[in-house]
């Protein structure tokens, strides 16, 4: 039994890396990520101040996309502090507890995204097969209980996880993580013990939040897409995909490099780090950057309240 208690090993703290290979140039590769960091940041606060303050806003559309910018900030706060931290200061040290904190809110943030891409979806299907009955489907209490169900269902998914790891033995010479930041199957094959729960777990996890959502939000597009070629007009039907678009490039901006992720960590741990390293950038920062892009480029509305908002405060 003693030498049970002896040989259980867990790290003070994780060792984070930054780019494989570019640490020499960490100083510029900053340049661009902190560019990134306070474009997402900036564009996804506008529109939430644009929704909030103009009254046109206030349809279930938009406030889905406040949900939508609200978690792009909230993952874009989860990797920002040990990113920045890693390549200002090459502080790359990160305790434990902290490490299993910050790993629950990046990928509670990121099953949220994909439950709010598919509530959009949801909604867009609603205003084009029932548009005079969209207000009354799609009241103000029923986009509340989709947003709770929403948080709720990340939270209880992803609550277990850290407890799951906290059980695992740690080997002493293994705390080089292969990221800025805490990612759950980075963290778990740190482990000297059987890891078979936390895969299966993991696994359970994607499937039940990503694989289920990005399965019924192809299912609402293909009854989008009946129901657009059942109209007559050539001009409605323009019209009725027009208001997809921006959902259609979210989806795809979100779920490419987060299938792409999944898929290196579980099969691709041949590939060189490096690989890793820019793919796990590219679905944790670049959507946050995109999306607010997307909306005021493609949303005519968003794009008139956010300048109206901007001439106001330049005033």
């Amino acid at each position: 039994q003693t030498y049970v208690n002896i040989s259980f090993f867990q790290p003070h703290a994780f060792l984070m890396i930054g780019i494989p290979g570019l640490e020499a140039v960490h100083g510029w590769i900053s340049i661009p990520f902190s560019s990134m960091y306070t474009v997402a940041l900036t564009g996804n606060c506008l529109i939430l101040l644009a929704v909030t303050r103009t009254p046109s806003l206030h349809q279930p559309m938009y406030y889905f996309l406040s949900m939508l910018a609200l978690t792009d900030v909230g993952l874009t706060l989860s990797t920002l502090p040990t990113t920045l931290a890693v390549l200002w200061f090459d502080h790359r040290l990160i305790g434990f507890n902290a490490c299993l904190v910050q790993m629950f809110f990046l990928h509670s943030f990121s099953s949220v995204e994909s439950s709010v891409l598919l509530a959009m979806s949801f909604d867009r299907f609603v205003a084009i097969s029932n548009p005079l009955r969209y207000a009354a489907v799609l009241t103000n209490n029923v986009i509340i209980k989709i947003g709770m169900a929403i948080v709720a269902r990340a939270t209880l998914s992803l609550f277990p996880v850290p407890f799951l790891l906290k059980r695992l033995n740690f080997c002493p010479n293994k705390i080089l993580l292969s990221h800025s930041f805490c990612f759950h199957p980075d963290v778990m094959r740190k482990a000297c013990a059987d890891i078979t729960i936390n895969i299966l777990y993991g696994l359970y996890v994607v499937l039940s939040t990503g694989g289920i959502d990005s399965l019924l939000i192809m299912l609402s597009y293909a009854l989008i897409l009946h129901t657009v070629l059942g109209l007559a007009s050539p001009r409605e039907r323009i019209r009725a995909f027009n208001t997809c678009v921006s959902h259609i490039l979210a989806v795809f901006v979100f779920f490419i490099p987060g299938i792409t992720m999944s898929m290196i960590h579980r099969f691709g741990r041949h590939l060189p780090p490096i690989v890793h390293a820019l793919v796990a950038y590219v679905y944790l920062v670049v959507p946050p950057v995109l999306n607010p892009i997307i909306y005021s480029v493609k949303s005519k509305p968003i794009r008139k309240a956010t300048l109206r908002m901007l001439k106001r405060k330049g005033q």
